[in-house]
C-alpha cells in the first residue's frame, strides 16, 4: 500500500496554480508591519463592497430553497429548467438556437474545463493553450495525460492569438484550440473579425475550439463581446461559462459546458452517451442553486449589469493611470474587458529583484500587497493585477507598489 501511494505522489502534476501561489504570498505577509492586506491577485470581486450581486439573484435562491422542492439530487447533467434557461440566455447572441440538450450544468467553470479535456483525452492527444493563460487548463490536461502546446498571445496586437504559431504547433493529434474571451489574464476582448479568423484556422486544421467565456459580457472598451459560438457553423465550439463573474457569485459554483455546434457533431449518439456517462460521476452544483437560475436570468435588471461595467471601466482606468506613473512597470495594452491585466516588470531599473516571483514575495512581505507573478500564467517577469477592487484599495495598493519600486530603484 505504501509503495502504491508513493508512486501516486511521484506522478502528481507539479503545475503552479493561482490559488496555491496566492496562499504562499499571503503566508509571506508581515503581520507586524501595521499595513492592511490589499489583494489584487484573485479574480473575486465579491470581496469588495462596490461589487455585490443583485437582489434578484439572492431572492431567487431564497425562493428555491424555501420551496423545499430542491433538497434532493438533480439529474447529473443538470435540472431541465436550468439547462433550458441557459440555452435561451446564450441563444440571445447567436444566429441559431441552442436547445437544453446542448447544455450541461457544472460546478463552476473550472469543472467545465475538466469535462472538456476529459472528453478530448486519448493516447497521444494534445491541445493548444494560450500563453499567458489560465493554469487550470495545464493542470487538468496533466491529470488526463493530454499534452499541452502553448501558442503566444501578441501583447502589441491587443493580445490576439498568434495564428501562425497555432498552425505551426498543430498536428494530426491536436484535438482543440483553447481561447479565453474576454481574456484572463490579459483583459483582451476579441473582434468579430479575429474570432472568425480563429474559427477558419481551426476548421482548416480540423480541430474544435474550446471557448472559455467565464467573463462573457464583461467588456467595457470599444470592442463588444461576441461569443465564439457565433462561428459554430464554421467549426464546432465547446462554450464554457458560469454565473460567477457577471453576477458576482463565484462561490455559488454554477457553471456550464455547452456544445455550440449547429452542424451536429456533438449530437451523434455515441458522443452524447460519452458526455452523459462522464457527468454521471460528477457532482454538480447544489440543486437549489440550479433551480434558482431561470429566475436569476429572467429577473436581473439591465441596470445591474451596466453598474458593474461602469465600475470595471473606472477601476481599469485608475489602474492604467497609476501604472503609467510608475516607470518600473509597463502595460502594453489597456484592458478592454474581464477583471485583470498583464503588466511588464522593467527589472533592469530595479536592484536586488531577480524576477517576478521575487518581486511579488518581497512586495507581499514589505507592503502587504498581493499581486500574481506572471510565471503563474506563463509569462516570466510580468505580473497580473486584478482591478476588480474598490477604487480606494486600488489607489492605496498601487501607491504602495510605487513606493516599493522606488526603494529598490537602481541609483544612477
Amino acid at each position: 500500500m505504501e509503495r502504491s501511494i508513493a508512486n501516486h505522489e511521484v506522478e502528481t502534476p507539479s503545475r503552479i496554480t493561482i490559488k496555491g501561489i496566492l496562499s504562499l504570498l499571503m503566508e509571506n505577509v508581515d503581520a507586524g508591519n501595521g499595513k492592511r492586506v490589499i489583494s489584487l491577485g484573485m479574480g473575486d470581486p465579491s470581496a469588495y463592497t462596490c461589487f455585490r450581486t443583485t437582489r434578484a439573484a439572492e431572492d431567487a435562491v431564497v425562493d428555491a430553497l424555501q420551496s423545499q422542492k430542491f433538497n434532493g439530487y438533480s439529474p447529473t447533467v443538470g435540472l431541465p429548467q436550468t439547462r433550458r434557461a441557459i440555452a435561451e440566455y446564450l441563444s440571445r447572441d447567436l444566429p441559431y438556437k441552442l436547445s437544453s440538450d446542448d447544455v450541461f450544468i457544472t460546478s463552476g467553470c473550472t469543472q467545465a474545463i475538466d469535462v472538456a479535456l476529459a472528453m478530448l483525452a486519448r493516447p497521444g492527444a494534445n491541445v493548444l493553450i494560450p500563453r499567458p493563460g489560465f493554469p487550470i487548463y495545464e493542470l487538468c490536461a496533466a491529470f488526463r495525460h493530454v499534452e499541452v502546446r502553448h501558442y503566444d498571445l501578441l501583447p502589441n496586437k491587443g493580445w490576439e492569438v498568434d495564428l501562425d504559431a497555432v498552425q505551426a504547433l498543430a498536428d494530426r493529434n491536436t484535438m482543440a484550440l483553447v481561447i479565453l474571451n474576454p481574456g484572463n489574464p490579459c483583459g483582451n476582448v476579441y473582434t468579430e473579425q479575429h474570432l472568425k479568423e480563429i474559427a477558419e484556422t481551426a476548421e482548416k486544421l480540423n480541430i474544435l475550439v474550446i471557448a472559455d467565456e467565464v467573463y462573457g459580457h464583461l467588456a467595457f472598451g470599444d470592442t463588444p463581446f461576441v461569443p465564439m459560438g457565433r462561428y459554430g457553423t464554421i467549426v464546432p465550439v465547446l462554450t464554457l461559462g458560469s454565473l460567477s463573474k457577471r453576477w458576482i457569485v463565484p462561490g455559488w459554483r454554477l457553471g456550464w459546458f455547452v456544445t455550440s455546434d449547429p452542424c451536429g457533431m456533438f449530437r451523434k449518439p455515441k458522443v452524447v452517451e460519452r458526455i452523459k456517462k462522464y457527468f454521471d460521476i460528477l457532482g454538480g452544483p447544489a440543486t437549489f442553486i440550479q433551480a434558482a437560475v431561470p429566475q436569476i436570468i429572467e429577473k436581473t435588471d439591465e441596470a445591474f449589469f451596466e453598474k458593474n461595467i461602469n465600475m470595471l471601466r473606472l477601476t481599469a482606468d485608475i489602474c492604467c493611470r497609476l501604472i503609467s506613473e510608475i516607470p518600473f512597470l509597463t502595460c502594453p495594452d489597456k484592458p478592454k474587458g474581464s477583471m485583470a491585466m498583464m503588466v511588464k516588470l522593467n527589472l533592469s531599473l530595479l536592484e536586488d529583484i531577480s524576477d517576478d516571483i521575487d518581486f511579488c514575495f518581497k512586495l507581499a512581505k514589505e507592503e502587504s500587497v498581493i499581486i500574481l507573478p506572471g510565471l503563474a500564467v506563463g509569462l516570466k517577469d510580468w505580473v497580473r493585477i486584478t482591478f476588480a477592487a474598490d477604487p480606494s484599495s486600488l489607489e492605496e495598493g498601487l501607491g504602495r507598489i510605487k513606493s516599493f519600486c522606488q526603494r529598490y530603484a537602481k541609483q544612477s
